[in-house]
């Protein structure tokens, strides 16, 4: 699934290309892309006429568009990427995607945007939103690296206080929103820290390092677009990133080490894999008992 750099780069393309529109029409196509509305796509469609997009806005992997209706009443509209959702503005006499699912045309008449998704587990969604613009659905996400209200002394201390591994903990968006699978082993290969490691058995320090390492590579990640392993991860102009060729561990199993030489493995974690050096990030000792 798209992590925070492929969600940024699509949240970058929408404040290009859409923020400061009036929706004039919006068209959802079957139940499923409007599943979380429970009155249905119809009725989803409705509500949007006539807003104002004022902002595109993201937290960790979450995308949303900030609404201003005529009475002024202000919204969210969560877009669920999913794992192949893709946000693309198009012309509006450019053909149709196989799998167009919503589309929104703007009183300006100028390009459309539409809502691609060909395993169909993104969607949209309204929600109200808080204070601070967040929308209430998932107000309960953490601060991922890149805001402003991100502090790493009180994530490196939650995490001290966990006996859980420390990838799992990175995983965890209540505590640190955005990081995914990909970026998690990478930031642990340059940590040279295994990801089965305990926090708790981890300094402080050690655990800082591994957040800002966290940071650095999707930093990275984000200048060159993202990772794309398919034609499915994209930016509102259809373009894929290339960070998949700056990659250290993650997808790399067998292949030499940059920094030691020895062959990259692959083990089994919550259902998907992980990617580490043998020699630079060797596996915990088990506990005894």
């Amino acid at each position: 699934m798209p992590e925070l750099p492929e969600v940024e780069v699509v949240r970058r393309g929408l404040a290009d290309h859409v923020v400061g529109r009036t929706i004039d029409v919006a068209e959802f196509r079957g139940e499923r892309v409007a599943r979380r509305h429970v009155p249905g796509p119809l009725d989803l469609a409705a509500r949007l006429a006539g807003n104002q997009i004022e902002q595109a806005r993201r937290r960790g992997k979450y995308l949303w568009l900030v609404l201003r209706a005529p009475d002024g009443h202000r919204q969210g509209l969560i877009a669920h990427l999913g794992m192949s959702g893709q946000l693309l503005v198009e012309a509006s006499d450019a053909p149709e995607e196989k799998h167009l699912h919503a589309r929104f045309a703007f009183a300006d008449r100028g390009p459309e945007l539409r809502f691609v998704d060909q395993r169909t587990f993104g969607g949209m969604a309204l929600a109200e939103l808080t204070d601070d613009l967040v929308p209430e659905t998932i107000a309960h996400i953490a601060p991922d690296p890149f805001e402003a209200a991100y502090d790493q002394a009180s994530v490196v201390r939650r995490m001290k206080s966990r006996d859980s591994a420390v990838k799992r903990a990175l995983l965890d968006q209540t505590l640190v929103a955005g990081i995914g699978n990909i970026y998690a082993d990478e930031a642990l290969w340059r940590a040279q820290v295994h990801g089965e490691r305990l926090c708790s058995a981890l300094t402080k320090p050690t655990l800082s390092r591994v957040l800002d390492h966290a940071h650095d590579v999707m930093l990275a990640a984000l200048g060159e677009g993202g990772t794309s392993f398919d034609a499915l991860y994209v930016n509102v102009n259809g373009a894929s990133g290339y960070f998949d060729r700056s990659l250290h561990a993650y997808g790399q199993e067998g292949r030499p080490c940059d920094r030691c030489g020895t062959p990259i493995r692959r083990e089994a974690f919550m259902n998907r894999s992980s990617f580490s050096c043998p020699r630079c990030q060797p596996r915990p000792r088990p506990r005894r008992g």
